[in-house]
């Protein structure tokens, strides 16, 4: 690498945008030092581009001291040097900038050593190396700007439903999601979280049979029972009927298996589900539990935390191209309420919340002293939504034996 940037320091505008402190002979090793030396000499007295032949003769007329093994050991140091092609000019300035930070950075961390070991008493010059040399450390970008032609942005735009909600009420305000959404789903125990995201994935005209492929990780409840509400929601089945007709079962659910994967993600953290999505590219991602994901070290107080794994989920969606369903429990403050907001969030009332493209709060009705049977209706709260603008409530009933939201 170092004798592919020797042979670049000979064109005369690559040598005058990195000459000086930018290029400090330290960079190279004892005999290809010497090489560079004779360039900076050459630059200076004919301020022009040189060859590799060129700066051979200067350096062997300037240095005739050498002994015969010496001048031979330089000759083929030259060869080599010929045989370089010339790079880029991006290339090579790439390259002097890695060169650079390499040594910048062993005097940083020779510095911090001398401080740490009482050698030095004061970070002065740790930190006026910092200050020095922070541009240095800044790599140089080209962007390429986003293509703003109106029929991109409109076919862009009409993309943003890519998967619809089965539930029609819900579709009308709604309508849908797409990759790179982040969609939190809050609930107090027992409402019907996870019926929730199995009626949305499998039941009639669901994610899976619009052909989405689903992975949904759990955390919270074993896998099995999870993967059983699956069923049931795609089957219109209950646990007693799947069991005396499971052939019938099985072939309803055959027809979406291949699009939903389960795996039990106990003790996982958000960096795992990263390396999930990188390597079996899902459209969409169930998070059950989202905050169980969370990791609490190096975190001052647990709503950080679940801050910054929200801020990881939602950018895990943007990289991974897939949506994101951040299941979550709501706080005590959301017990016996229809009408829920962002604020009954639980562990993190604003964090989490500023990261979701759309947020879902589900209630049921306060329960009724004497009451024998269970109400089945849930409220789905649309709190907040970036997708379409509204707000409001979208009451459906839950059909909880069979894991299926309708209208």
């Amino acid at each position: 690498m170092e004798l592919s940037l020797i042979r670049s320091l000979m064109d005369k505008p690559f040598y005058d945008d990195h000459k000086g402190a930018r290029c400090p002979d330290r960079l190279f090793s004892k005999d290809v030092r010497k090489i560079k030396q004779a360039i900076d000499a050459a630059m200076d007295r004919y301020e022009r581009t040189v060859t590799p032949a060129e700066i051979e003769a200067l350096f062997m007329s300037e240095n005739p001291t050498l002994t015969t093994a010496q001048k031979q050991a330089f000759s083929l140091l030259f060869v080599q040097v010929n045989k370089q092609a010339v790079m880029g000019s991006d290339i090579a300035q790439d390259v002097l900038s890695k060169l650079f930070q390499q040594v910048i950075g062993e005097d940083i961390a020779n510095l911090g050593f001398d401080y740490v070991n009482g050698s030095k008493t004061s970070l002065d010059p740790l930190r006026q190396m910092l200050e020095q040399y922070a541009d240095d450390f800044t790599p140089n970008l080209k962007v390429e700007w986003e293509d703003i032609d109106l029929d991109t942005i409109i076919a862009m735009t009409d993309l943003e439903s890519q998967w619809t909600f089965n539930i029609p009420t819900l579709t009308r305000k709604v309508e849908g999601i797409n990759a790179g959404h982040l969609i939190e789903v809050g609930a107090r125990p027992n409402t019907g979280k996870t019926s929730l995201h199995a009626s949305l994935v499998a039941g009639p005209n669901g994610f899976a049979w619009q052909g989405a492929k689903v992975i949904v990780l759990c955390n919270e409840e074993g896998y099995h029972r999870v993967a059983h509400r699956y069923i049931t929601a795609a089957t219109g089945m209950d646990k007693h009927e799947i069991v005396k007709s499971k052939t019938q079962a099985m072939s309803i659910f055959n027809k979406i298996r291949d699009k939903v994967m389960f795996k039990d993600a106990t003790g996982r953290d958000m960096n795992w589900v990263e390396s999930v999505c990188k390597s079996y590219k899902p459209d969409i991602v169930i998070l059950d539990m989202g905050d169980k994901f969370a990791r609490t070290a190096g975190f001052s107080r647990p709503d950080e935390a679940l801050k910054a794994n929200a801020i990881h989920a939602r950018q895990i969606a943007k990289q991974q191209n897939c949506a994101m369903f951040y299941m979550s429990q709501l706080s005590a403050e959301a017990e016996g309420k229809v009408i829920l907001n962002q604020a009954m969030m639980e562990g993190s009332r604003t964090g989490k919340a500023a990261e979701a493209d759309l947020m879902l709060m589900i209630s049921k009705n306060p329960t009724v002293e004497g009451q024998d049977e269970e109400d089945t209706q849930r409220h789905i709260n649309v709190v907040k939504n970036k997708l379409s603008g509204w707000h409001g409530i979208v009451h459906t009933d839950l059909e909880y034996k069979i894991a299926r939201y309708v209208a």
